[in-house]
């Protein structure tokens, strides 16, 4: 059976409460990528939720509609501002309403941004259990980027790179999937 990217659906979670968002920028170019490659792809900017069913007091259609959003993607990429070494409040509140192994059998591409490299591990010691916490599969390429990896608030070259084998990865894990369970080891 052969499957295209066309079959293919994936989101960008914007985990930032800022609107000059260097991760946002980040996850808007990785998803970009994969509707260049034939994706269907959506961004659900968390900054612009209504707070309160965000934080589990009551519900809104916005905030619905991002976690049916998240829970029908393929591929879901996700991007945030490290804060206390970590990923944003904003990410983990997100994470947080969705259900119990919804993410098995999907791909999650962690992007990372920080100051200098000092939280670069914030991808594998925060993303990475955050993705697994729900049953995705997350490339092996994460994305961490530092201020000093845009210029006039662009990414470089080098940067873009990254993202775009992040964004291989992640297509490569997705339709392989698509055709089939993969089989480990005989």
């Amino acid at each position: 059976m052969s499957v295209s990217t066309t079959d293919l659906v994936a989101v960008g979670i914007s985990g930032s409460p800022s609107t000059t968002s260097k991760s946002r920028l980040l996850v808007e170019y990785a998803l970009s990528r994969l509707a260049a490659r034939g994706a269907t792809s959506h961004l659900v900017d968390l900054a612009a939720l209504p707070a309160e069913p965000l934080l589990g007091r009551g519900t809104a259609a916005t905030v619905t509609a991002a976690l049916e959003a998240a829970t029908r993607a393929r591929i879901l990429v996700a991007g945030t501002p490290v804060y206390r070494a970590t990923y944003s409040g904003l990410l983990k509140l997100f994470f947080d309403l969705l259900p119990q192994d919804c993410l098995i059998g999907k791909v999650g591409v962690p992007i990372v941004t920080g100051h200098a490299a000092a939280h670069s591990l914030s991808v594998d010691h925060g993303m990475r259990p955050l993705f697994a916490s729900l049953g995705a599969t997350v490339v092996a390429s994460g994305v961490y980027a530092t201020s000093s990896q845009f210029q006039d608030g662009k990414p470089s070259p080098e940067l873009l790179q990254a993202v775009d084998r992040a964004v291989g990865e992640a297509l490569a894990l997705a339709t392989a999937g698509l055709q089939g369970p993969i089989r480990r080891g005989t």
